[in-house]
């Protein structure tokens, strides 16, 4: 295992457990060609891997006899549950035993873990979460999603600095079109946080392509490849997408089987039906990295299904092995001048 990508895996997260989890990482680690280490209760991970073939797949079990609670604070979690699956698996990437960990578990406690374990990139003051959202045309980068509800203007900029990396080396973007989120496209629009994170993103350096602002409505249309908000606003959007997106199929499938007509509509529409529901299935991309840490963090639904958990560990050995975390670092290096002056700003 010395030679691959190793991720470590929170076996005992989301709201499945190890029955979705382990599968879902034993089909990425064969896909990708990577190594797995995962981690959770010993016999309960065994129990799970006898269900599948393993052949060809690189892993080891590691044990943890505890695990976080969805009810319970981060800070607590932080505190008393040393032997947490997240917490063990945090330890492995800061100890230099994995290169990233992937969980669908409590993420509270995954940003605490991700922070006060794993560590911060320098000049990094708070790492955002970032969901990829489907559009019109290629998927974008959002972000935050809930990490930081409350956020100064120079986090808004940093946020949009490491969403730059991410974009570039995910999504295949050459210059990702970076846009602030606000209550209008014009200069000057929206809040006091938004106005000051503005002028920030005007003096960027390192060719980051700031479009200006977008409205609620632009994320969807394809025209900008990021959009930077506060995670209050970044979660409060992703939410409403997803009521959206499965309202509208609910209510899709009412209407088209209403009557003799237009059942058969849908069965001659069936292929289009099927890439209408792939295109707003989140398990096409598993998880939300969490972009800031000094190792690779993607954090899952907590309704994960095994799909969502094999995409997520993918994403997550292709931010590795793409050195993502590098870039970043670049980008936030050469901009340290304008984050101090954004936390001059009174």
């Amino acid at each position: 295992m010395s030679n691959a990508t190793i991720i470590a895996v929170d076996a005992m997260g989301g709201d499945f457990g190890p029955s979705v989890v382990v599968p879902g990482a034993i089909e990425a680690a064969r896909d990708k060609g990577i190594a797995l280490l995962l981690v959770g209760d010993q016999a309960k991970v065994q129990a799970e891997l006898a269900k599948i073939p393993l052949d060809g797949v690189a892993y080891d079990i590691v044990h943890a006899s505890e695990v976080a609670g969805m009810d319970e604070k981060p800070s607590d979690i932080l505190r008393r549950r040393k032997d947490a699956s997240i917490q063990v698996a945090c330890r492995l990437v800061r100890d230099g035993q994995a290169h990233g960990i992937v969980s669908a578990g409590h993420s509270g406690a995954t940003v605490a873990c991700g922070m006060f374990i794993m560590g911060r990139i320098p000049g990094v003051d708070r790492p955002a979460l970032a969901s990829i959202m489907p559009t019109e045309k290629n998927p974008i980068v959002l972000l935050d999603v809930g990490a930081n509800v409350d956020c100064k203007p120079h986090h808004l900029f940093q946020f949009g600095l490491m969403a730059d990396a991410f974009a570039r080396d995910l999504l295949g973007c050459d210059s990702p079109r970076i846009g602030l989120l606000s209550i209008g496209e014009e200069e000057g629009k929206g809040n006091t946080q938004v106005k000051e994170a503005y002028e920030l993103f005007k003096l960027a350096q390192n060719g980051i392509n700031f479009v200006g602002n977008v409205e609620g409505r632009d994320i969807f249309s394809g025209e900008v490849d990021v959009v930077v908000c506060d995670g209050f606003v970044g979660n409060v959007a992703l939410k409403l997408s997803e009521g959206l997106s499965s309202s509208l199929g609910r209510v899709l499938k009412r209407e088209l089987l209403s009557g003799f007509l237009p059942k058969i509509g849908t069965l001659l529409a069936k292929s289009a039906f099927r890439r209408f529901a792939q295109f707003v299935d989140y398990a096409e991309y598993g998880g939300a990295p969490l972009l800031g840490l000094q190792g690779i963090a993607f954090v899952c639904h907590g309704k994960s299904n095994a799909k969502a958990v094999r995409s997520a560990v993918k994403l997550a050995a292709t931010f590795v092995e793409k050195k993502t975390n590098e870039r970043l670092i670049k980008a936030i290096s050469a901009n340290e001048e304008l984050t101090r002056y954004g936390k001059a700003i009174k």
